[in-house]
């Protein structure tokens, strides 16, 4: 019995990633109920509009600060960095934004964020998996809102995606609007965000739905971003760079992608 406990709790914790809580395993809201919530955007109405100044631009991507009790893991120090850095035109976290979904710790984070936002910078938010713990779906809905959206850039030079793949699995729904939208996207730097890797450790689970991103995706996304692993990789596949960003709650790594008339390269620091 001791070896069968010991089995399902090593299973949650490959299955959900980061720290094994016990008690917040329990998690909230249908990937069906969030989807209905795209256009409900509580928090993001309050951003600037995306600019990338139609030239070169670079923007700054960190995952898994995991928030916890008020204390922000460092991510205070990301207004200063954008500061001194103004190629930056914006900047995106990969979700598991808290450590268990509470408010304070959600309220933290626009907190910063608002600093961002005083730049002139939009930070863009991906759900995880960890920011619906504890029933707290209602929290996020109530303030950052979709889980799912697309982001256009004023200059026309750039276009966003954010999924949903908190549950590990982006669902027909999601595929389907998101081959929709990919249709208006020529002649764009497109990249995708999302929580959970494709491949890999703690990667999504359906197969199918991963065989059909990538060939949606292909030749007409640049980069696709994720976290949720913990520990950073690319991999290259379908033309499409693949990137898992290191946790930064630890590491206080982050991923930096520019953009040029000659492609787009990508490095990563630590702040």
């Amino acid at each position: 019995m001791v070896k069968i406990k010991i089995m399902v709790f090593s299973f949650l914790f490959i299955l959900y990633g980061c720290n094994l809580d016990y008690f917040g395993l329990i998690t909230s809201a249908g990937l069906d109920e969030r989807l209905a919530q795209r256009n409900n955007f509580t928090y993001l109405n309050t951003l600037p509009k995306l600019s990338t100044g139609g030239g070169s631009y670079s923007f700054i991507v960190l995952t898994d600060t995991h928030i916890d009790g008020g204390n922000a893991r460092g991510l205070e120090r990301l207004p200063a960095f954008i500061e001194n850095n103004p190629q930056i035109k914006f900047a995106v976290i990969l979700g598991d934004i808290t450590d268990t979904g509470a408010e304070e710790d959600l309220n933290r984070f626009i907190e910063i964020a608002g600093e961002v936002k005083d730049l002139g910078i939009p930070f863009y938010t991906v759900i995880g998996n960890h920011d619906l713990f504890f029933d707290n779906w209602s929290v996020w809905k109530e303030n950052i809102g979709s889980t799912s959206y697309r982001i256009d850039d004023i200059d026309n030079r750039a276009t966003l995606f954010v999924l949903d793949s908190a549950n590990l699995y982006f669902g027909k729904k999601q595929l389907d609007w998101l081959e929709k939208e990919l249709k208006s996207t020529l002649n764009r730097d497109v990249f995708v965000f999302t929580h959970a890797p494709l491949f890999g450790f703690l990667s999504t689970t359906d197969t199918n739905e991963r065989a059909r991103l990538i060939s949606m995706l292909k030749n007409k996304c640049d980069i696709m971003l994720t976290g949720h692993a913990h520990r950073g990789f690319t991999q290259r596949t379908a033309n499409i760079e693949l990137i898992t960003v290191d946790e930064f709650k630890d590491t206080k790594r982050y991923c930096l992608v520019t953009a040029t008339d000659s492609g787009i390269t990508y490095t990563f620091g630590k702040l």
